[in-house]
């Protein structure tokens, strides 16, 4: 199994975490779906929920809460991008046209963690780790398996992240004007133009993909459950995917890839 042993290179995606209403109802809903275990955490934690799979990590699921008078944050899976100083990346980012949401904070001895947004409006998350580095596995069922940056302004996204976080933009073979994001010679995610299957007015956004073994059957019961479907099950080159949304409303993207089990 593909199981992460070691902390992963600054750039890279290293966890996925859901904001979502009732956190209750998520954890229900992605225990039956993908086969986690989890419940809500401490409350010094704000109850966040830390999500295994197997007895690994694999993501976290927490309830939205906001300061009186605030909204409420939206509900939706947000990437975390490694860094080994958050603050610096802080820095970077402010620097070279990005915004911050959450700055900066200490999560106890776990790690160090701020959320900001691309000069796009995608917001993504960076985690700094301290005891605990992300995801403990990845590439398998009901894990973390691809990260999607889906913008308004490729060219100007790509700057970014090479500038701001080390991810190069580089074309990929047979997809025209889809882009692999890469740590030094390694894709760790991608980057294309908002996709025409989603609404109009759909803002730049992170999409956190989740491998399953079967995607029809996964869709499937994912609707039984209440969720809905924004692009059903098709082929391509990587496999066969969906893009998704649970109850709540989160978007997420299936795949299956040919050599799934």
């Amino acid at each position: 199994m593909p199981e992460v042993t070691t902390a992963y290179e600054p750039g890279t995606p290293c966890w996925v975490d859901l904001t979502v209403k009732d956190q209750q109802a998520a954890l229900d809903f992605y225990r039956d779906l993908f086969g986690w275990q989890g419940e809500v955490g401490p409350a010094e934690f704000g109850g966040y929920a830390v999500c295994a799979l197997n007895g690994r990590p694999v993501a976290g699921i927490m309830a939205a809460t906001a300061p009186e008078g605030q909204p409420a944050p939206p509900t939706v899976w947000t990437t975390y991008l490694a860094s080994d100083d958050a603050d610096a990346t802080q820095r970077a980012i402010a620097d070279h046209g990005g915004s911050i949401v959450y700055p900066v904070t200490d999560v106890g001895t776990t790690g160090r963690m701020l959320v900001a947004a691309d000069p796009a409006g995608a917001v993504f998350g960076v985690w700094q780790p301290l005891d605990f580095f992300g995801a403990h596995v990845v590439n398998e069922p009901g894990a973390l398996t691809w990260s999607e940056l889906n913008t308004s302004d490729t060219e100007a996204a790509g700057r970014f992240y090479a500038q701001a976080l080390g991810l190069r933009p580089a074309t990929v073979e047979g997809l025209p004007g889809y882009y692999a994001l890469t740590v030094g010679e390694r894709a760790v995610g991608g980057m294309q133009p908002l996709p025409d299957h989603l609404p109009p007015g759909t803002p730049s956004h992170w999409t956190t993909y989740f491998s399953v073994d079967d995607c029809d059957s996964v869709v499937d019961a994912l609707v039984k459950a209440g969720g809905s479907v924004i692009r059903p099950p098709f082929d391509m080159q990587a496999g066969r995917m969906s893009v998704v949304a649970d109850p709540q409303g989160a978007m997420f993207a299936l795949i299956a890839s040919p050599d799934s089990p």
